[in-house]
């Protein structure tokens, strides 16, 4: 005969044995669930990344059609928009509930022409003095280089290049690098009107509507913006060495960026801008300054120390105004890109990239000696292979590739 206490401790043991069982069966089915969910997004992150793969390929020809993976129903789609002078790569993958999007900068990956000095035609030959290395295929008025004794100090010359006989006009730029001064589509407003992330950082994604800040005082400072955003003014911006900036543009007619400062922006002005020195400005960063005016003198001027990593250019004005154009960059510094100036350059810093210039001049003291360089290295072999150039020209068989993800 079975006691009564001993069938309740056989209940209480297949209760016990219910309750681990139905544990085991809940954890199988929430590890297949987690499983699940990590293998749909890797499916998802790899599709996006084909599709990002695919427009490159395509020339960032856009397709309205959606791409889709027949075995596991992935959708993919992708966009082109401008940030300034930068095309964004815009791509979404998704499917049911689940979306993945990423969002990268774009640039030209041009076929290797090793450009590393291209001066305009103007007949007076290229003058070199002190200690000058052009490394890369050079461009010239003549044939012949011509030696000038600055301050009758010896030269020491290095040329690696071929010497090619160059036209009167540089190449000619993309209608995109006139276009980011007539026409930007953003939502304006000011800085009040916008709610910070976390009480101190603007932040904009760039799947959303470009957010333009319009400044009313001339001076930028202490301020974290991030993202998709415009900082303007009607008049001059000052920005100073204590502002945290990535990926963001600066429209003015005059801009002047503070001793110290380091942050990745785009620069557009159309009077003048001004760069102190010690400023670092990362990849990839844009310095463009665009004077069409005839009766309108404009000029861009980076001081000592500087670390420029992108392009610098001054563009708009005809072969007749082209004195009305200077652009003037200090020893000490480095521009790690490209130089393309439709003015007068006076170069006293090393590029490693190439330079494009109508005409080159350089000033001592005491005197100023037309289209002359000294004691500088312009070495197109020392850019880095992963450096991606900003897509300036009107180049037929353009291939891109991605200069830098930003989501």
């Amino acid at each position: 005969m079975v006691k009564a206490h001993s069938l309740l401790y056989a209940v209480y043991v297949c209760l016990l044995v219910a309750i681990f069982c139905g544990g085991l069966l809940l954890l199988s089915n929430l590890y297949n669930q987690l499983n699940l969910y990590y293998v749909t997004h890797e499916t998802l992150f790899i599709s996006n990344q084909s599709t990002v793969n695919y427009a490159l390929g395509n020339s960032l020809v856009t397709d309205e059609s959606i791409l889709t993976e027949e075995e596991t129903g992935i959708q993919s789609q992708f966009s082109i928009k401008n940030h300034g002078l930068l095309p964004l790569l815009l791509t979404q993958s998704y499917v049911k509930n689940d979306t993945i999007s990423s969002a990268h900068f774009v640039g030209q990956k041009v076929a290797s022409t090793n450009i590393a000095l291209y001066m305009a035609n103007f007949t007076q030959p290229l003058s070199l003095s002190g200690d000058v290395t052009i490394k890369g295929n050079l461009f010239m008025p003549t044939d012949r280089i011509k030696e000038s004794y600055i301050n009758n100090r010896p030269n020491k010359i290095s040329i690696q290049g071929n010497k090619t006989i160059s036209e009167i006009q540089l190449p000619t730029l993309s209608d995109k690098c006139n276009s980011i001064f007539e026409i930007r589509n953003s939502y304006k407003t000011n800085f009040n009107a916008v709610d910070k992330k976390k009480d101190s950082i603007y932040v904009n994604s760039f799947f959303n509507e470009t957010i333009e800040f319009q400044m009313s005082n001339t001076t930028l400072e202490n301020k974290i913006i991030k993202g998709n955003f415009i900082v303007s003014s009607n008049d001059s911006i000052y920005i100073r060495k204590n502002n945290i900036l990535e990926d963001v543009i600066i429209i003015a007619p005059k801009v002047a960026i503070e001793s110290g400062f380091e942050g990745t922006i785009q620069v557009f002005a159309k009077e003048s801008i001004s760069i102190e020195k010690e400023v670092t400005l990362n990849y990839p960063s844009v310095i463009a300054l665009y004077n069409n005016k005839e009766d309108q003198k404009a000029f861009a001027f980076i001081d000592e120390a500087f670390k420029i990593a992108g392009l610098v250019m001054l563009f708009g004005n005809d072969l007749v105004h082209l004195n009305k154009n200077t652009l003037e960059i200090k020893e000490k510094g480095k521009v790690m890109g490209n130089i393309y100036c439709t003015g007068v350059l006076t170069l006293k810093s090393d590029v490693y990239g190439a330079v494009y210039t109508s005409k080159l001049n350089h000033k001592t003291l005491s005197s100023s000696y037309s289209n002359t360089i000294a004691d500088v290295t312009i070495d197109i072999t020392k850019k880095p292979k992963v450096f991606i150039d900003m897509p300036i020209f009107n180049n037929k068989n353009n291939r891109y590739a991605i200069i830098k993800k930003v989501l």
